[in-house]
Formats: C-alpha cells, structure tokens, sequence
C-alpha cells in the first residue's frame, strides 16, 4: 500500500519512468578545466538532467545533498515556484527522489534540507522511496538566533528559527551497505577515568578544563601599583 495519497499520485509516480534519456552537450564557452574531469555543471530541467546522469552515474554516487523548494510563498526566484499547490509539490518532489535513490551507491546517503511547511509530507514521501529502514536521522539546525522578528514566522503565533535536515541511506543494515560516520571525537569511559585519576591521586570533579597554567612572564608596568602578567604555554583543552 502506498504511504501517502495525493490527487495526481498514480500518474506522477510514473514521471521518471515517462521523463526521456538526453545526451549532455559541451558548452565549450563555458568549459574550464580539465576537460576530462568528471566534474560537470547541468544547466536544465534537473528531473531531465538526473536522467541524463543514469547511464553513467547509477549506483555509483557516496553523498547527495539536495535543497529543494521549501513551498513557502516566500522565496523570490526566476528559477522555481515557491508558491506550489501542495499536490503539485508533492509531483515535483516523488520522480526526482526515485532517481537519486537510483544514483546512490549501495554505501551512499543522501540529504535533504526543508522546513516544517513541507517537511512532514517530504519524510513520508521519502519512507517510501528509501525505505524508512534506511531512515538515518532528523537533524534541526538552527538557522537564526532568536525567532519573532528577526528570526522567522512572523506570521505565526509561535515563532520559528529552526530547519531540518532528513539523512537517508541506500543500504543502512545490508551487506555492502551504509557504514557509520567518521566519530568527531575518541569516546572514553567516564567511570574509567574517574577511577584512573583516584589512582594517581588526583581530582576528578569538574573544577577547570585547562591542561596547564602555563608560565608566568612579566611584559610591563601599567600604572605604578599595577603590573600585567599574562599567562603563556599549554592552553588546550
């Protein structure tokens, strides 16, 4: 059973099937480069364009990050329509999706970055293209600092400055498939170390996080009863 039921669905899941392979021309104007690099900028429909793309990149792609329409009325752009009907959104998003999930490679991930206009409707759409066993995470990212005014959704009664990233991938427990990101930092046993530093007789509680305080080295009188002395040498944390 499909997820999610809008007006035009059973002829807009067909679109990528129905949308035609076009070869990609060279605009040596606007080459630059190595001209056999696989690096290429495509100027076009995208849905034609990841369809041109197929033949040479199925399956094949590690990362994809798109940033679609948010249907928010509120962007100004000669390029797309911010103002969709939200079956028409929902048409643009389903065909295009479908080839990008064929583009990634079985190790690849891809993400897409959208607000709560269209997001709930993008994360479902996005289950049944992807699978929702290869659902990743929901990141927020908080794009300004305060909300109201200066932030975002004035005309709300609660206010916003908070946008989503949706991370998918192609295989997230098969063989071959999606392997854990690179971790930002070592991970140690907080016990371990507690008891590591009782050991050595030292202090565990949190009272300051710098390694050393450094040497002390006298630079110059201020006033005659104040002298500056800063601090130098290991200050990392």
């Amino acid at each position: 059973m499909p997820l999610l039921h809008w007006l035009t669905r059973d002829e807009d899941i067909h679109q990528s099937a129905r949308a035609p392979y076009r070869l990609l021309e060279e605009e040596p104007e606007f080459s630059h480069g190595d001209r056999d690099t696989r690096n290429m900028l495509i100027q076009g429909d995208n849905l034609d364009a990841l369809k041109a793309l197929l033949p040479y990149y199925a399956g094949t792609v590690k990362c994809i990050f798109i940033d679609p329409p948010y249907n928010t009325r509120s962007a100004v752009s000669v390029h797309y329509d911010d103002n969709l009907e939200h079956s028409q959104w929902l048409a643009m998003m389903y065909p295009r999706l479908e080839i990008l999930c064929e583009l990634l490679a079985e190790d690849g991930s891809i993400w897409v970055t959208i607000d709560d206009n269209e997001g709930h409707y993008l994360k479902v759409i996005m289950d049944e293209v992807f699978g929702r066993a290869n659902f990743i995470n929901q990141i927020s990212a908080k794009m300004k600092q305060t909300a109201g005014a200066s932030g975002g959704g004035e005309d709300k009664k609660l206010k916003k400055n908070i946008e989503y990233l949706l991370v998918y991938a192609k295989n997230y427990n098969g063989s071959g498939g999606f392997k854990k990101f690179n971790d930002v930092y070592d991970e140690e046993d907080l016990f371990e170390l507690i008891d590591e530093m009782r050991d050595e007789g030292k202090s565990w509680k949190y009272t300051r996080v710098l390694k050393s305080f450094g040497t002390k080295e006298f630079v110059s009188n201020i006033t005659e009863e104040v002298v500056w002395v800063p601090r130098t040498g290991n200050r990392d944390l």
